[in-house]
């Protein structure tokens, strides 16, 4: 599986193990100002790691609803979609709610002197991917 974590000026990305037990963060793509580039990009990074599954974190409200930021994230899932039905790889939206903050605590614990936004948007897809690998196990 492949997990992004869209952002406004990164993307982050995170894969599963062979097995889908384990997510590790992989990169952070700069966004290119080209949505149709980014997507491009995220397929091409699919198919690298021959992905059944793009994953993207839909940021829900607090109390669980689409409000205008999973609005954005569900438009552009939809042309990513379009992209990567070319290699026959779905793509799914899966709650991101709070993944940000798990993200930045857990590199703290793991004593990161600097939290650089780029680890964070990284690791915040890793949390994604985790939370999906579990509740599909």
């Amino acid at each position: 599986m492949l997990a992004v974590d869209l952002g406004t000026v990164r993307i982050g990305l995170a894969g599963s193990d062979k097995s889908g037990t384990l997510a590790s963060p992989l990169a952070v793509l700069e966004r290119s100002g080209d949505e149709a580039e980014d997507h491009r990009t995220i397929v091409a990074a699919a198919r690298e790691r021959e992905a059944t599954l793009i994953v993207v974190g839909l940021p829900l409200t607090l109390q669980g609803k689409i409000g205008p930021a999973a609005r954005s994230v569900l438009a552009e899932v939809a042309e990513l979609a379009k992209v990567a039905h070319v290699d026959n790889i779905p793509v799914e939206t899966w709650d991101e709610r709070f993944t940000t903050v798990i993200a930045e605590r857990g590199l703290r614990e793991t004593k990161v002197k600097k939290l650089k936004k780029t680890k964070v948007d990284a690791a915040a897809a890793t949390v994604i991917l985790q939370s999906w690998l579990e509740a599909h196990a």
